[in-house]
């Protein structure tokens, strides 16, 4: 099931761990050991050593390509005589629940907010744009949570439109992990950023509807990123995660799993192992993996959550 990159006929250059760490060149560390300690999940190891060896390098390439965009932008508008607004610089970053996605986010903007011209660099995950609870329960998809159709798609476009257009504040839902439910009423603001980090399950996915004209989430991205790992192994950190909410957030009486707080450890696990094989597994396959070769670059982490190969899809 999982797609594999080709020797040969793949669009990427793939970079061992060594290699990669050798293009961070003369690139600075800008975070404390604190700083990385309160950027990982929970569930997650994030060192310095990782930081320095992937996320430098990659915060360094970053740097060349937002530059050379703006470049391009500031030469396009002197070819029209415009004078618009910046257009926002958008990192999307997909993959399965459970792979590091959040991480990869928190510490990639911490990093490119201390570049040398500290650019303002927002993060929104997709989360915020899920349905209600009440709209999936009366349309039939509370177990279909996190596919596709359980998204408001409309809503997530227009809030890219018009970040892309460069106007502001652009506000964004917010989404509780604790309620399990988008919070009525709250939102958060988007003012002009100069690069925006887009996180989410799906948001590598292209048009399923191109007859329409319609743009999707994609279309908006100027790069992408995709975390990767063995199914068997996000299998195991699918419940290694759900163990570690069982003792902490789900003991919460406000906790949408308040219940699975007060069941037996082989209890837990079956449901955990049932959540992840008839939910998060099925939207794995059919509508995550599939994205993987769609994203500029892909990050493959081994079962520590260290990432071993680096691939960059060829210019």
């Amino acid at each position: 099931m999982e797609k594999k990159i080709e020797d040969g006929l793949s669009p990427y250059r793939v970079f061992t761990r060594a290699e990669w760490a050798a293009r961070r060149e003369d690139t600075p560390m800008t975070l404390t050991h604190h700083e990385i300690e309160e950027l990982h999940a929970f569930n997650e190891r994030l060192s310095m050593k990782e930081v320095e060896e992937i996320y430098l390098p990659l915060s360094r390439l970053l740097s060349m390509y937002v530059a050379a965009t703006q470049r391009l932008f500031r030469a396009a508008q002197r070819f029209l005589g415009t004078e618009d607004a910046k257009v926002p610089y958008i990192i999307g970053i997909g993959g399965s629940v459970a792979g590091g996605k959040s991480t990869t986010a928190r510490v990639l903007q911490a990093l490119l907010a201390r570049w040398p011209n500290t650019p303002k660099v927002d993060l929104i995950t997709t989360d915020g744009f899920l349905l209600p609870n009440a709209i999936l329960e009366r349309e039939g998809l509370m177990q279909k949570k996190g596919f596709p159709e359980s998204y408001d798609t409309p809503l997530l476009l227009h809030f890219l439109t018009d970040i892309k257009a460069g106007g502001g504040p652009v506000r964004a839902p917010v989404y509780s992990h604790l309620t399990y439910d988008v919070v009525p009423g709250e939102a958060i603001e988007v003012e002009r950023p100069d690069i925006l980090i887009v996180e989410g399950l799906n948001v590598l996915q292209p048009n399923r509807f191109p007859k329409d004209g319609k743009p999707y989430v994609s279309d908006f991205f100027d790069f992408s990123i995709y975390i990767d790992a063995a199914e068997d192994v996000l299998e195991q950190w699918y419940v290694q995660r759900f163990f570690r909410l069982r003792e902490t957030a789900f003991r919460d009486p406000k906790s949408y799993f308040n219940r699975y707080s007060k069941v037996s450890d082989e209890e837990a696990k079956e449901i955990a192992l049932s959540l992840w094989r008839n939910i998060n597994l099925i939207n794995l396959h059919e509508n995550i993996l599939p994205t993987k070769l769609r994203a500029s670059l892909i990050l493959g982490k081994n079962p520590d959550h260290q990432i071993e190969t680096v691939a960059l899809r060829k210019l």
